[in-house]
């Protein structure tokens, strides 16, 4: 039990200082992109942003839902990305919560603070000074349009995950081993099984 809390609590901090580097970079990649930009191309990487939130919270929602039986067959052959998708599903805990709560809530947060900075290029452009009754209409509009987005993209994804759970676990399984074999970048533990 003690050694169980404590392998919680290390991860817990792990995950905290990886959502704590993941969102400046992200943060900071947004807002500089952003501002470079015009307000159409804002809403697009806005959009981009929610799109990564949802796709990452489909990840998660597939792991727990899979079934590493058909992986086993496939490892068993030796088939690329088995062997990752055996240890996804059989870690799915922690899988979802970097993709459900690391990686898609930095997708909201970020997604939200792009679209104010849209907000703000737009009213520039109107002459709308701050705090204005049209500013404030165009603000409530874009956040209410992007939490309808990623909520409804979020709601999407979760039923396409629960129904495809072993193919999109299998992809992602691809995407690992490709990432580990061919780029050389280790992404998961070396004991895989």
């Amino acid at each position: 039990m003690k050694s169980q809390i404590k392998r919680s609590i290390k991860f817990s901090l792990t995950i905290a200082v990886i959502t704590f580097v993941l969102a400046a970079i992200f943060s900071v990649v947004s807002s500089s992109i952003l501002s470079e930009v015009a307000w159409f191309t804002g809403i697009f990487i806005v959009l981009i942003i929610i799109l990564i939130g949802v796709i990452f919270d489909m990840f998660g929602i597939a792991a727990t839902a899979a079934d590493e039986r058909p992986f086993h067959a496939m490892a068993a052959e030796k088939v690329p990305g088995s062997k990752e998708a055996v240890y996804l599903v059989r870690n799915a805990d922690r899988f979802a919560s970097f993709c459900n709560d690391v990686i898609g809530d930095i997708s909201g947060i970020v997604s939200g603070t792009a679209s104010a900075i849209v907000v703000l290029q737009i009213a520039s452009l109107l002459n709308q000074t701050d705090g204005s009754p049209s500013q404030l209409a165009l603000s409530t509009l874009l956040t209410s349009l992007v939490a309808a987005v990623t909520v409804g993209g979020k709601a999407l994804g979760k039923t396409v995950a629960i129904n495809g759970s072993t193919q999109i676990i299998f992809i992602v399984g691809k995407i690992i081993f490709f990432i580990e074999d061919k780029l050389k970048i280790k992404v998961l533990p070396k004991n895989k099984r």
